[in-house]
């Protein structure tokens, strides 16, 4: 079967991405367009975090003074502040989700939950104004307790189970899984729990972060039967799994090295080439025909986004010899390094106006 040369894609949505604050988001948040992508789904780990609906309407005013052609959908970071009066307020304001972060297992996560039970009225509020509960799942790792960052994502699993069975109705997502255990949990649960996969995490596997700092993120790539699992799950084109990138940028200078009393910084950055490294990635293990469902209608459908009437069609068409920059973009403390840089890819986007011969 002949290869298609060229892909057109309706309104590209990414369902979790990192774009920071201050000088770096001015750097960052550019660069969701540029990717291809024209909705974000944003993440409320700053520093401090985003706890109420008022923070996070100044972000969003933040972020679209910066490009104001992306849609944004904010979340508010759970905390022991957060109230269902605030969730009902929230909700009037258009806020769409609650991230949890266990506590300290990614960035920015020095206070997140140690337990959910005392959140089970926030969960009872969320579930009535139907917001969505995006879930890191992992949970802290402890020697008492034989967990490390590669057996954290199975261990957190049961308490998705107890959070779905306890709130049927309430929309859930498990974010960027990284194993065949979670890929099984979600796709066992009922039409209310979804799941995000990111682009790095179908490249990736142990091998390729242990000793490179540049593809060291939280939660790690897993085996590679644990990749196999999401090439099966996005070749499937199940509906309650598709893209969140996790697209997390860090100045190069954090990326790129390690002291003895600090580690490099945890996140992959792919926000400026995502959708040609998404249509790459799926097309080396034969799920190119879903690259819509995966990046688009699926997540869509589960937020209740429809694609705009009037939004175009991204289109790519297939290129060689096209190889992604090592040079990064910014400079200084915004200096930031994709994903994939040094290595070829084999899509590009065809930008609007142009003809495609």
């Amino acid at each position: 079967m002949s290869q298609p040369e060229t892909i057109s894609v309706a309104s590209p949505a990414d369902f979790h991405v990192h774009l920071r604050q201050g000088p770096l988001a001015e750097v960052v948040t550019k660069h969701v367009r540029q990717g291809g992508f024209s909705l974000a789904y944003v993440m409320p780990n700053l520093k401090p975090p985003i706890t109420n609906t008022e923070q996070a309407l100044l972000y969003r005013a933040q972020l679209q003074a910066i490009d104001a052609a992306v849609e944004y959908l904010m979340t508010l970071y759970l905390c022991p502040e957060l109230t269902p009066d605030e969730i009902r307020k929230a909700a009037r304001a258009g806020i769409v989700g609650v991230k949890s972060y266990p506590r300290g297992v990614t960035t920015n996560s020095e206070g997140g939950i140690e337990s959910y039970d005392a959140y089970y009225p926030v969960f009872a509020a969320m579930e009535e104004v139907g917001m969505v509960l995006n879930l890191h799942g992992e949970v802290p790792s402890s020697s008492a307790t034989n967990i490390c960052v590669l057996n954290a994502e199975p261990a957190f699993l049961p308490h998705l189970r107890k959070l779905h069975a306890a709130f049927p109705r309430l929309r859930i997502v498990l974010e960027h899984a990284t194993t065949r255990a979670a890929v099984e949990c979600v796709k066992s649960l009922g039409a209310t729990v979804a799941c995000t996969i990111t682009a790095h995490h179908l490249a990736l596997t142990v091998d390729d972060w242990a000793g490179q700092s540049w593809h060291f993120c939280k939660p790690v790539a897993k085996y590679p039967d644990d990749r196999a699992a999401l090439w099966e799950v996005v070749r499937e084109g199940h509906p309650r799994f598709f893209l969140g990138s996790d697209s997390a940028p860090h100045p190069a200078e954090t990326k790129a090295t390690a002291r003895p009393t600090q580690p490099c910084a945890a996140g992959v950055y792919t926000s400026p080439i995502l959708l040609p490294l998404v249509a790459h990635l799926l097309e080396s293990f034969g799920a190119l025909d879903k690259l819509e469902g995966f990046v688009s209608t699926h997540g869509r459908a589960f937020y209740g986004r429809a694609v705009p009437e009037s939004e175009r069609r991204v289109v790519l068409r297939r290129a060689s010899g096209q190889t992604v920059g090592i040079e990064g973009y910014g400079s200084g403390p915004t200096h930031v390094v994709p994903f994939w840089a040094g290595k070829e890819m084999g899509w590009e986007i065809v930008d609007e106006g142009e003809e495609i011969s």
